[in-house]
């Protein structure tokens, strides 16, 4: 995004070109961009070897040969807050867009870039063109610095666009990672749960094996008479056959108070009991 885009006037130094000044319109705006941003795409354009907004020959609308440069004779040296940029173009003949341009000279432009808080940049532009021979000044009318900021817009949006991709694509790789961790997270909560109902489930087999050692016996061979008194002398209620397995519901001294399998209850000798294996 780009705001307060303004033209002005300005004075074209001559610097080593000559005492003639000339009023140019110059160029300024600013970016609602960080500095590094625009200085990134300032500098693409001071490698793009083209003078934007001018040309020489009508057949030839794109003036080529231009080249990025650390300081000009054409410009004085900048002693305003921010950095200057260059870029020239030797022998251009009589450019357009030069207040009556002629001969073959030097097309010159200056950006100076200032910071204006964390996500704002300023920038300048100023373009003169002067003859090799008379040494002659002429300001721009104002075409070229606005074609260089155009081209250092798009360039800005550009890469505003890519950062914000590049931020979206982090997003969606993080929410695709929170995604994947919170499913782990379940997968883990989920394989502990089912640890601990399984120990649950194996301790509560083992306490009911327990229990049912506690309570449980087998007739020993050969059998033995299950009596209704806990005496030798009692009637027989039944023979229980070897291994019948019986609920001890009593525990005497000597004689244990049982249940067959049929819900019978009766007495057996400790003795003829064993316990399950």
């Amino acid at each position: 995004m780009v705001v307060c885009v303004a033209l002005f006037a300005g004075t074209c130094p001559g610097g080593s070109a000559g005492t003639e000044q000339l009023r140019s319109p110059g160029f300024a705006a600013e970016f609602a961009a960080p500095l590094d941003d625009v200085l990134q795409a300032l500098k693409e354009v001071l490698e793009d070897q083209i003078i934007h907004g001018t040309q020489v020959f009508d057949k030839e609308p794109t003036l080529t040969g231009a080249v990025a440069v650390d300081s000009t004779p054409l410009f004085g040296p900048w002693q305003g807050l921010g950095q200057a940029f260059y870029k020239i173009r030797k022998d251009a003949i009589a450019p357009r867009h030069f207040l009556e341009s002629g001969d073959q000279g030097t097309i010159a432009v200056r950006y100076v870039l200032t910071s204006a808080g964390p996500d704002r940049t300023r920038i300048r532009i100023d373009a003169v063109y002067v003859e090799n021979t008379r040494r002659r000044v002429h300001a721009s009318d104002g075409t070229v610095e606005s074609s260089e900021y155009k081209v250092i817009e798009e360039r800005v949006q550009a890469i505003e666009l890519a950062e914000q991709e590049a931020a979206d694509a982090k997003q969606r790789r993080e929410s695709a990672e929170l995604v994947k961790q919170t499913l782990i997270r379940q997968r883990e909560d989920e394989t502990t749960r089912l640890t601990a109902a399984q120990s649950s489930v194996q301790d509560l087999e083992q306490k009911v094996n327990a229990m049912r050692h506690e309570v449980l016996r087998r007739v020993a061979p050969p059998g033995a008479d299950m009596k209704a008194a806990p005496f030798r002398s009692a009637a027989n209620l039944k023979t229980l056959a070897a291994y019948t397995e019986v609920v001890i519901v009593i525990v005497t001294a000597h004689w244990f108070g049982v249940e067959t399998p049929d819900g019978q209850r009766g007495w057996l000798p400790a003795a003829r009991l064993e316990s399950l294996p």
